[in-house]
């Protein structure tokens, strides 16, 4: 087959792409508008008043994934690594989200917290409650560049804008419409950019596999790339980290990726958690990861298949830096293989994608900025229009740091290392701190504290030695993957210790915390329990998304 030019990324789209372009853009305002009119309290900012029925939360919840981490990440890491990057789905993501409905729902949810930090505030002391909160809102505006800045590298092979100007206008067009419409807004749009970004990215797919002559056309092409056949097996070349391009053994994939990484994100993010507490009652919030967890198995269609035909189609792609890095596999399939009209649909979906992605971050930094940092510590015992008012400042704020750190993800060639990074420094310490003390009722509030302290400092030193090269790992997501494990060990170990020589909380301050001391709405038997109709019961659900993510191993094994 012919190899694809790859000179440049501007994008020749005509006034039928334009007009595609602007509808979404005018929906999407017109959704957060409509929404404000429902905005009459702080939690009708923050939490959607609690009143979403499950089939929305749940499109919402995946939906707000399916952003640069998602498309063109994992698109990247496609090309990168070739299938070994379905981990990140199917062990990476299906069993953390399952988990998260089935058993920590009823905590968050039932609990009535307004956010993740506030749990911690409840279960350990204000010092765990304002560490994790200050973390939270600093990896959200970091994660937020990241999507920010996916955002402007479209505009820009759009219009040709310098990035600084991609960036500014990318931020101003989500700030709009959260900060008139709040968390209602965003899970509206999100549901409406889910189907935009299947309608814009699947086309991609199928053109693509078109050219190559199929899956099996695509796989022997593989074969005869620098990849090779290593990257065609997601478990039989994982004996050995330097069997295949991952770079990661298969210890690492299951207890760095599959458990700490995967399990740290998916229950302790609030930005995703944000969406099930927005449900209408306890049935429909432990439904919303798992009603997710389905389209989750089958994304791995638009970003995994598209890197790895970017890869065998795109010539010199895998640079380090200018138009060839690996993040750009998606943007260049779109201006080599899709025609006017169809190209418009696809430009949509992959702002669609970064829309809701940086939303997801901006809603949830908002919330935990106004009611875990403002509200808790430096203006008390306020009125609900103030708190209302602050969010809306929050938001504003959040979308300039933002701004500011789209510059910092625009000096990674492949932002799912850098992601990956932030989540073994962030969410591994902090899930180990919640299962811990989630499951262990005498670990102490300032076991709560040093565990999410040095479990933090313990993956920062590992960062810092692969950064330094004193440290040798296989690749960046190696590193990523240890330094996820000894986060988590770290912050167990610290855990025991410190609660062996500090008091624990009495038993009556713990109820609807802690499993086994569980609430009206916590119990055991709650969490056991599922929706009355058969058909809607969380166990059953999840199940089944957990052996379709087993099943769909077989044929790539």
């Amino acid at each position: 087959m012919q190899v694809l030019a790859a000179s440049g990324l501007r994008l020749d789209l005509d006034l039928f792409d334009y007009l595609i372009l602007a509808l979404y853009f005018i929906t999407v305002l017109g959704i957060g508008f409509a929404a404000r009119r429902a905005i009459s309290t702080s939690a009708d900012f923050f939490l959607s008043g609690r009143s979403m029925p499950a089939w929305v939360t749940g499109l919402a919840f995946v939906s707000a994934n399916l952003g640069a981490l998602e498309i063109i990440g994992m698109a990247a890491n496609g090309a990168q690594y070739g299938l070994l990057t379905l981990h990140y789905y199917w062990v990476g993501a299906v069993p953390a989200m399952v988990f998260l409905g089935i058993v920590m729902m009823p905590f968050y949810y039932g609990s009535k917290v307004r956010s993740v930090p506030e749990f911690l505030r409840l279960r350990f002391n204000n010092w765990t409650h304002l560490f994790n909160a200050i973390s939270f809102a600093v990896a959200q505006m970091l994660i937020a560049g990241v999507n920010l800045y996916a955002l402007a590298l479209v505009l820009q092979a759009l219009l040709g804008w310098p990035l600084w100007l991609s960036i500014i206008i990318g931020a101003a067009i989500v700030l709009t419409y959260i900060s008139i419409g709040g968390l209602s807004s965003a899970i509206y749009n999100e549901v409406l950019q889910f189907f935009v970004i299947l309608a814009g990215l699947i086309p991609i797919t199928i053109v693509g596999l078109v050219k190559v002559g199929g899956i099996n056309g695509l796989f022997d092409k593989v074969r005869q790339t620098p990849l090779g056949d290593a990257a065609l097996h997601t478990w039989s070349n994982t004996a050995h980290s330097g069997d295949n391009p991952l770079g990661a053994n298969w210890l690492g994939i299951i207890f760095g990726l599959g458990f700490v990484l995967s399990f740290g994100y998916w229950t302790t993010n609030f930005a995703e958690v944000q969406r099930a507490l927005s449900a209408k009652d306890m049935s429909a919030a432990r439904r919303t990861p798992i009603i997710g967890a389905f389209p989750k198995l089958f994304i791995p269609v638009i970003t995994v298949i598209p890197g790895l035909i970017a890869i065998v189609t795109v010539k010199g792609l895998g640079a380090d830096k200018g138009d060839l890095v690996y993040n750009n596999a998606i943007p260049l399939l779109m201006r080599d293989l899709l025609p006017n009209g169809v190209l418009g649909v696809a430009v949509t979906g992959l702002l669609a994608s970064f829309m809701a992605g940086m939303a997801a971050n901006v809603s949830g930094f908002n919330t935990v900025f106004t009611y875990d940092i403002w509200q808790a510590y430096i203006r008390k015992d306020r009125s609900d229009d103030y708190y209302l008012r602050a969010g809306r400042l929050a938001t504003v704020g959040g979308v300039v740091v933002g701004i500011g750190t789209a510059f910092i993800a625009a000096g990674f060639s492949n932002i799912m290392n850098y992601i990956q990074a932030l989540f073994s420094l962030f969410n591994a310490p902090l899930f180990a701190t919640f299962i811990v003390g989630m499951f262990w009722k005498r670990m102490s509030p300032w076991a709560g504290f040093w565990s999410l302290l040095l479990g933090f400092l313990a993956s920062l030193g590992l960062y810092i030695g692969h950064l330094t090269k004193v440290i040798p790992f296989s690749s960046d997501l190696d590193e990523s993957f240890w330094g996820a494990g000894a986060a988590f060990v770290v912050a167990v170990v610290v855990a025991v210790i410190v609660t062996m020589f500090t008091p624990s909380k009495p038993e009556n301050e713990l109820r609807g915390l802690v499993y086994g001391l569980g609430g009206p709405t916590t119990s055991g038997e709650v969490i056991l329990a599922g929706d009355k109709v058969w058909w809607r019961n969380p166990l059953l659900l999840g199940g089944i998304a957990v052996g379709l993510a087993l099943l769909f191993y077989i044929p790539v094994w």
